[in-house]
């Protein structure tokens, strides 16, 4: 088919291709010419089908229950709501700072179970909170208990909550709590490592989740708590999530006994991480979530937030220097698993008073958490409590310090100390007592630790058929005929294998 083009020379008969380059090469064109030569045209084509996206998501957006903000109050709702989007995914990418942290400070051998928990720990603690925990910690109810809400609907009212657009959606509220509960079960993970089994870990997490830190949480960070109504001041958790998941992990080392040559013959046998690399980059993880985790508990897109945020900072760098600083002086080396364990105490320690204590509270309560955690670790060593990644030195110790500091450097003569050792002591006390039933109750039916050949073989193969360097030779595998499994001090052990 010819077309025909009228210009001020005779007549030409162009095809449709001549055509159409014709009216391209049209001086009308060449800016468009010029922008079209800095794009592929891969690039060009995803234009129209952008503008499609565009079309599509406008319209899907316009058909939901949500309609946009008409007034000044509705349009700050909304900012606050996307504020608490974004600190909860930094909580929940916390657990993939647990799951590298712990990873490297154990062995190689039982990387494939440690990085399975910190994984599926946090899919059944959504469950768990859901269908149970969030209705406990927040429903209406009591001082004790909460007792409505259950099986979480999206409806605020039976927390005692408006609705959007008075408020924002309660399905972001419970986003962000269900990250919180998912960290307290993370806890106990390290803590227990290298030799309990995959199944009871996962039961006692969902009891964890679902029952004892909500009901414990209910005291604190709801209205009607009894610790709430005494004044108990807790801002992000130091104790209503770490210390409980450092109780709960407590119990659970002790009860299970130390690893496989850890104390013997009244030595205590170092068994070093396989890899640091990954330990460091798990702790880098942590110290960038928590900026999620301490301002965005301030519930809100407010000024307070970067203050928050300096003091959460501050104190992570102050834990870091004194835990390097000690322990360099006690045995003259800097140790890198102290420097991480000191970073992560300071965070831990400022948790409860970070948005009520000044600056220079902020670095002395990093500071005394940087020394605590040192000494804590070989204190429990020396009561033969083994906890591979040092748990309970950070998250139990250091957080019931931060729980004491918030009152000691408190800058708004709000907090009680008296309070804050009774809430301590009740949370403490009732975490202590269910973790206890919890673990055995779980011993006596499906049992706690692996087999003792299962252990020395390594948990990749015995609970999961599988090995994380799969096809990798260590140097310790040619000394050992491949069975040393990182064992530190004790060749008897790895020849025994």
């Amino acid at each position: 088919m010819m077309s025909k083009v009228k210009t001020k020379n005779p007549p030409i008969l162009l095809t449709k291709k001549s055509a159409s380059l014709y009216w391209w090469n049209n001086q009308l064109f060449v800016p468009i010419q010029t922008v079209a030569k800095l794009f592929s045209p891969s690039w060009l084509a995803c234009i129209p089908l952008t503008a499609i996206i565009v079309v599509l998501w406008n319209s899907a957006a316009m058909a939901q229950a949500y309609e946009p903000p008409k007034t000044v109050e509705e349009l700050r709702i909304v900012l606050d709501t996307i504020f608490l989007f974004v600190a909860s995914i930094l909580v929940i990418f916390m657990n993939a700072g647990f799951a590298m942290l712990e990873t490297g400070f154990c062995r190689q051998k039982n990387a494939v179970n440690i990085l399975a928990k910190n994984l599926i720990v946090f899919a059944l603690a959504t469950i768990a909170y859901w269908a149970i925990g969030y209705g406990l910690m927040y429903g209406q109810g009591g001082p004790i208990i909460g007792l409505q809400g259950f099986f979480f609907g999206g409806d605020a009212t039976p927390y005692g909550d408006a609705n959007y657009p008075q408020a924002v959606p309660a399905s972001i509220s419970f986003l962000f709590q269900a990250a919180f509960a998912g960290t307290a079960a993370t806890i106990v993970s390290g803590a227990v490592a290298e030799r309990i089994r995959f199944d009871s870990f996962l039961i006692f997490s969902l009891l964890l989740v679902g029952v004892s830190y909500a009901v414990t949480g209910h005291w604190v960070w709801d209205a009607d708590g009894w610790l709430f109504k005494m004044g108990f001041k807790d801002f992000a958790g130091s104790t209503v999530v770490h210390s409980v998941g450092g109780w709960a992990a407590l119990v659970g080392a002790a009860l299970l006994g130390p690893r496989e040559g850890k104390y013997r013959d009244g030595r205590i046998n170092a068994i070093p991480g396989h890899n640091m690399s990954i330990a460091t980059l798990g702790c880098l993880i942590l110290w960038i979530c928590w900026f999620g985790f301490n301002g965005g508990s301030t519930l809100s897109a407010n000024a307070n937030v970067p203050y928050i945020a300096v003091t959460t900072n501050l104190a992570a760098a102050a834990g870091a220097c004194t835990a390097t600083a000690t322990s360099w002086i006690r045995d003259g080396k800097p140790d890198l698993s102290m420097i991480i364990n000191g970073i992560l105490a300071g965070l831990v320690g400022v948790t409860a008073g970070c948005a009520n204590v000044g600056y220079i509270g902020a670095l002395a309560i990093g500071a005394i958490a940087g020394v605590i955690v040192v000494f804590a670790v070989s204190f429990f060593d020396k009561i033969k409590i083994d906890d591979p990644v040092g748990a309970t030195s950070v998250h139990l110790c250091c957080g019931v310090w931060g729980t004491l500091a918030a009152a000691i450097f408190d800058n708004t003569g709000t907090v009680s100390i008296v309070t804050q050792i009774i809430g301590i002591l009740a949370i403490g006390g009732f975490t202590v007592g269910f973790s206890f039933v919890a673990w055995l109750a779980l011993k006596a039916t499906v049992g706690l630790r692996v087999e003792l050949e299962e252990e020395l073989r390594g948990l990749d193969i015995g609970e999961h058929g599988m090995e994380a360097y799969s096809g990798f030779v260590k140097e310790s595998d040619v000394l050992f005929g491949g069975a040393a499994g990182g064992i530190s001090g004790s060749r008897e052990y790895s020849e025994r294998e």
